[in-house]
């Protein structure tokens, strides 16, 4: 039996849709409230239809030296075009990004993870220097 971690895929961004983006600065200073904005499909857009969606991004910060990462923050996507009328006939669709803020006053590394509903999870990380 798979374990969950092993299905999580990652990727170039540049060249893969479905992974999660995730664009923070590389350093900030100690205490800044830090706006985070995780993006799917950057360079390579990802559909966003009924049958083949983006459902959620969750955004994690693991401080360094810490053996656990926190969650910051979950978006889930709910309009992909389905209506009363069928699929896709709705007009209606969100946009798989999401912002979220953290403050933090160590060090340590963001995880952004994502899920499709047809190419499963996936996973991205950025270091986030505290000065």
């Amino acid at each position: 039996m798979n374990s969950l971690s092993e299905t999580y895929k990652t990727a170039d961004w540049k060249n893969e849709k479905h992974v999660p983006v995730i664009g923070a600065p590389l350093a900030v200073k100690k205490g800044t409230v830090v706006p985070v904005t995780v993006t799917i499909g950057k360079e390579v857009a990802h559909p966003n239809t009924t049958a083949h969606h983006i459902a959620w991004i969750a955004l994690y910060f693991q401080p360094q030296g810490s053996p656990v990462p926190y969650e910051i923050g979950r978006m889930e996507f709910k309009a992909h075009g389905a209506s009363a009328e069928g699929a896709d006939k709705s007009g209606v669709y969100t946009h798989h990004e999401a912002t979220m803020k953290l403050k933090t006053e160590v060090s340590g590394t963001l995880m952004a993870t994502s899920y499709c509903n047809i190419h499963g999870l996936w996973q991205s990380t950025q270091v986030l220097a505290v000065e």
